[in-house]
C-alpha cells in the first residue's frame, strides 16, 4: 500500500514542480525581453537561453541521468534573474512624456492645502497639446463631495478609474493613478509586470484629465461615467489627504507601477483604507469596469433608490463634456443631470 502512495505523491511533487519552473521559465523570459540590454539581439538571445534551460529542467524531471546537474544549472540562472530583477529602480530623472513630465505634490497647513502642479493643458487633439500648470490652495472644510470617475475602451471588465474632488462653486479637483512614460514609450498591460513604468499621480483640472478622455482621443473611442459617491463628508477629506501624502511621497521616491498591485484601481482601494469603514477587496477592484456595482451593492453610490441601470444611463457625460468642451463652466456642465439625485458625499451624509 505505502509503494502506490509513494509513487503517486513523487508524481504530485514533480508535477507542481514542473509547474513553478514553467511558469518562473516564463517570467523570466518576459523579464529579459522588457528589461533585459539594450541591444535586441543580445536581448532575444538571452531570453532563449532561459527559456531553453527551463525546458531541459523540465525534461529532467521525468529522467535520472543528469537531473540535479540540469536543476542545479536551471536555480543558479533563476538566481540570476532575481538579482536582475532587484537591480531595477525607480527613477524621477528620465526624459518623459510631457503629459508627466511635472511631478505634483502639496504642502498641508491644517485643513489648508496648497496643490502644487496641477495640471491644465489646452488640448488640439490626443497628441497636440500646450502644457500648463498652476497651484492652487484647498481648504478642507469646503469639501463638499467626491465624485468616481470611469472610463471603458474595451469593454465592460477594464476601466480606468479615478476621483475627482468638489470644493463647492464648480471647484473640482481630479486625481489619476497613471504610469509615467518616457518619451517615445507606450503602456502595455504585461509590460506593467515587469518595472518598467514609475508610478504617477494626475493631478489636474477636469477640463484636462476628463476632457481629453471624452473630446480627444479617438483610438480608440473612450466612453466616460461621473458618478457621485454617498458617505460621510469627513471620510472624504480623510481621503483627500492620504492622497496628498502618498503624492509628496512619490515627489520624493519614486515607486514602480504595477498592472496588478499598484494600478489605478488598487492604489484608489489602498489610499481609502485610511477610513476605518473601507470596503473590503473584492474581485472586481481586479475587474475594474465593475467597481460601480461594487460601489453601488455597498450603498457608496448616490443612488435615490434607482437601479444601478438608471443611474449608469444619467451617469455617461460624453455628451455633456463634448458640448461643454473648453468652457470656464466645464465641472458645472457635465454634471447638469444631477438635479435628479440626491446631495452625495455632502455634510448631510453624516447625519
Amino acid at each position: 500500500m505505502r509503494k502506490p502512495l509513494s509513487r503517486y505523491a513523487i508524481t504530485v511533487i514533480r508535477l507542481l514542480l514542473g509547474l513553478l519552473i514553467a511558469l518562473a521559465g516564463g517570467w523570466g523570459v518576459l523579464l529579459i525581453i522588457f528589461a533585459g540590454p539594450p541591444d535586441a539581439l543580445l536581448r532575444y538571445s538571452l531570453a532563449g537561453a532561459v527559456a531553453v534551460v527551463s525546458l531541459a529542467a523540465l525534461i529532467a524531471l521525468g529522467r535520472r541521468r543528469w537531473r540535479w546537474r540540469t536543476l542545479a544549472i536551471y536555480l543558479v540562472q533563476f538566481a540570476g534573474l532575481l538579482v536582475c530583477w532587484y537591480r531595477l529602480e525607480p527613477s524621477n530623472q528620465r526624459d518623459w512624456q510631457a503629459d508627466v513630465a511635472v511631478l505634483p505634490y502639496a504642502t498641508i497647513e491644517g485643513d489648508l492645502v496648497t496643490v502644487h502642479n496641477i495640471r491644465n493643458f489646452d488640448y488640439r487633439s490626443e497628441t497636440d497639446f500646450t502644457p500648463a500648470w498652476y497651484d492652487k490652495r484647498f481648504d478642507l472644510a469646503k469639501l463638499q463631495g467626491v465624485d468616481l470617475v470611469t472610463s471603458y475602451w474595451m469593454g465592460p471588465t477594464i476601466a480606468h478609474v479615478f476621483l475627482s474632488f468638489d470644493f463647492g462653486d464648480g471647484d473640482h479637483l481630479a486625481m489619476s493613478i497613471e504610469t509615467r512614460k518616457e518619451k517615445g514609450e507606450s503602456f502595455s498591460t504585461l509590460k506593467g509586470f515587469f518595472r518598467q513604468y514609475e508610478l504617477y499621480y494626475v493631478v489636474a483640472d477636469e477640463r484636462d484629465v476628463i476632457r481629453l478622455r471624452t473630446n480627444y482621443r479617438r483610438n480608440p473611442p473612450e466612453q466616460v461615467y461621473l458618478y457621485k459617491l454617498h458617505a460621510p463628508i469627513e471620510q472624504g477629506r480623510q481621503l483627500f489627504l492620504e492622497y496628498m501624502q502618498r503624492i509628496n511621497a512619490l515627489h520624493q521616491q519614486p515607486e514602480f507601477y504595477n498592472s496588478l498591485t499598484t494600478n489605478c484601481t488598487t492604489g484608489m482601494w489602498l489610499n481609502s483604507r485610511v477610513n476605518p469603514q473601507h470596503l473590503g477587496f473584492d474581485w472586481r477592484i481586479i475587474a475594474s469596469g465593475y467597481v460601480p456595482q461594487l460601489l453601488y451593492r455597498h450603498g457608496l453610490l448616490d443612488s435615490a433608490g434607482l437601479s444601478f441601470a438608471e443611474v449608469k444611463r444619467r451617469a455617461h457625460i460624453n455628451t455633456r463634456a463634448q458640448a461643454a468642451d473648453g468652457a470656464a463652466d466645464f465641472s458645472r456642465r457635465i454634471r447638469t443631470d444631477d438635479s435628479t439625485q440626491p446631495v452625495g458625499m455632502t455634510e448631510q451624509a453624516q447625519h
